[in-house]
């Protein structure tokens, strides 16, 4: 399998992108704003579609145009904060004007159905690049922020009152989250996110409390989830992202039937 030269790349970057989506997705979900993080990759849609149509490079407008979503979002603060209907109509419009877009330039159709369900097998070596040097700079702003950000987010009314501007950190975070954004995009696809993001980041925090741990095993997941779903995918001819959503699903269903019987028999101790 790794005689071939596009699964040594499909891997590579989905080892840059999941270790990066299993760590700041784990943050994403602490924080309750993984509807936030879904519309980023909608806005990022949008922003790619447009970039083809202006002739620039459409992972530059994912790039772009989803940071400046992130920050936006950030800069709404507490205001964003669970607002679903707010959320979601940005969701749709992003959608939608990706449509549009696509819609004027229809010789980029192939490579939108790419952005949309994702296409690791086809990642060249100068999106590798892209990718590396993206997520180290995720990671080493997250690291430096990190302090801050699990004090605002565990107490906010506390770490306010300590000086912590609760609008500069949330602004910081979710830029990171859009760049983590744009790169899953190229792993599985707009509408497939939240297999990165979330599910390895909500099967960790089922599985353990402790903060450190949690961020470790969010990532460990994402990677195993990624280059097993790439595996499956080789030896069965079916999408890639299709594995990845199965198993990073299939992780998080598993751990939540085991807790249910594990809190049943609990309850029952007779019935086990």
């Amino acid at each position: 399998m790794l005689e071939y030269d596009f699964m040594q790349n499909a891997f590579i970057a989905a080892g840059l992108v999941s270790v990066l989506a299993g760590v700041v997705g784990f943050f994403l979900v602490m924080r309750g704003q993984t509807f936030a993080g879904h519309a980023l990759s909608h806005v990022g849609f949008a922003g790619a579609t447009g970039a083809a149509l202006l002739g620039v490079s459409p992972m530059w407008g994912l790039i772009v145009v989803t940071l400046l979503g992130g920050v936006s979002m950030g800069a709404l603060g507490e205001r964003l904060q669970g607002s679903d209907i707010v959320i979601g109509t940005i969701l749709s419009l992003a959608l939608g004007l990706g449509m549009l877009f696509l819609h004027f330039f229809t010789a980029y159709a192939t490579q939108a159905t790419a952005l949309l369900f994702g296409n690791v097998l086809g990642v060249s070596t100068e999106t590798l690049w892209t990718l590396g040097w993206l997520g180290m700079a995720c990671l080493l702003l997250l690291a430096f922020m990190a302090r801050p950000l699990v004090f605002a987010s565990l107490q906010p009314e506390l770490a306010e009152a300590k000086g912590v501007s609760l609008r500069h950190v949330s602004m910081l975070f979710l830029a990171i989250v859009a760049l983590t954004t744009a790169e899953c995009i190229q792993i599985v696809g707009v509408l497939l996110v939240f297999t990165l993001m979330v599910g390895p980041a909500a099967t960790a925090q089922k599985l353990t409390a402790h903060l450190g741990a949690g961020v470790v095993l969010s990532a460990v997941l994402a990677l195993a989830e990624a280059w097993l779903g790439i595996t499956l995918a080789f030896h069965t001819d079916w999408p890639s992202s299709f594995w990845i959503t199965a198993l990073s699903g299939g992780a998080y269903l598993a751990v939540t039937a085991v807790q249910a019987q594990s809190k049943r028999r609990l309850r029952h101790p007779s019935c086990g």
